[in-house]
């Protein structure tokens, strides 16, 4: 009897122990260990996990890859749009220019010249803006200036900042200044125009 009992006893401490495992967040099987090693490291619980991570990894070095390129995609299509807008301004110009005898194109001003008449503006994509027109007679004199100094016209400077051709008028109410981008094609241009103002002053 006292065997039977002692069976029973150990039968329903072993039944206890089973129950007090539905408690572990894995199933039995999947413990390496005995069960008097338990709780095991938070360390143990997060590798499982690490198995559905990988898939992300190639996305993460992909999403670096994309970051990288970013600034250069922005580069690019801000390069494509200037062009695009310079081509604009350009047609612009040819439609505007078919008017005038001789005429000029610059990022920073065109202009055009019918007899002793010149006009003069902004190149935009909508066409010439804040256009000024004046006469030659009314021109007392005309001078290159390179950052803001009168040069030679049969020596002038090989570089410069601020590049302009200078309309003083009998008046001397007033100058117009007509920027220009190289200091070849200012001189070009000044050297014209004051053979121009000879003619009418003559």
């Amino acid at each position: 009897m006292e065997n039977g009992k002692s069976n029973l006893i150990g039968r329903r401490k072993r039944e206890k122990g089973r129950r007090k495992l539905t408690h572990y967040p894995l199933p039995i099987t999947h413990y390496p260990l005995p069960i008097t090693h338990y709780p095991l490291p938070i360390t143990h619980y997060l590798l499982p996990i690490t198995h559905y991570l990988l898939p992300i990894t190639p996305f993460k070095y992909n999403m670096e890859r994309g970051l990288f390129w970013l600034p250069l995609l922005a580069v690019f299509i801000g390069l494509a749009w200037a062009g695009w807008n310079e081509y604009q301004k350009l047609e612009a110009y040819r439609f505007w220019a078919q008017q005038f005898q001789k005429n000029k194109y610059d990022i920073y001003a065109v202009l055009g010249i019918n007899e002793d008449r010149i006009t003069w503006g902004k190149p935009t994509r909508k066409g010439t803006e804040n256009i000024q027109t004046f006469s030659l007679k009314n021109v007392q004199n005309i001078r290159v200036i390179v950052n803001g100094v009168s040069v030679d016209l049969e020596k002038p400077p090989s570089t410069g900042g601020v590049i302009a051709v200078e309309f003083f008028f009998f008046d001397n109410s007033t100058t117009v200044r007509i920027p220009f981008t190289q200091i070849s094609l200012a001189v070009e241009w000044g050297k014209y125009l004051q053979q121009q103002l000879q003619v009418f002053h003559s």
